[in-house]
């Protein structure tokens, strides 16, 4: 399949869905500097992947993608935290930590088609 627009790109799919997850699930947390961290974080992946894609360069989409890769690896950090905090149960943790790593690979992949 061709990606036409970045709305086609599997991680920026995934990276939408566990973005949706992580506000409603910290929709209500009271510790608003790591929440906002978080979400800054979470919404960095969507983000980097269509900023990276809008402007028509491989090098450039790339180096956005290393970006969103980065962002992938600070949402997975601070859910640490959200779980030994007690923000997060045990399976929500698992299930964000989960699809925040296969967005990971994902990206991964992305990046050596691109290195091609």
């Amino acid at each position: 399949m061709k990606i036409e627009k970045f709305e086609d790109i599997i991680a920026w799919q995934k990276s939408k869905d566990l973005s949706l997850e992580v506000y409603s699930q910290f929709k209500y947390c009271r510790d608003f500097s790591f929440r906002d961290q978080l979400q800054r974080a979470v919404i960095s992946i969507m983000n980097n992947i269509a900023e990276g894609f809008e402007r028509r360069g491989d090098k450039e989409f790339k180096h956005f993608l290393f970006i969103a890769k980065g962002s992938c690896g600070e949402v997975r950090s601070m859910l640490y935290l959200a779980l030994e905090l007690k923000y997060l149960s045990k399976a929500d943790f698992n299930r964000f930590y989960n699809l925040s790593l296969e967005i990971s690979k994902i990206l991964s992949g992305f990046i050596k088609t691109l290195d091609k």
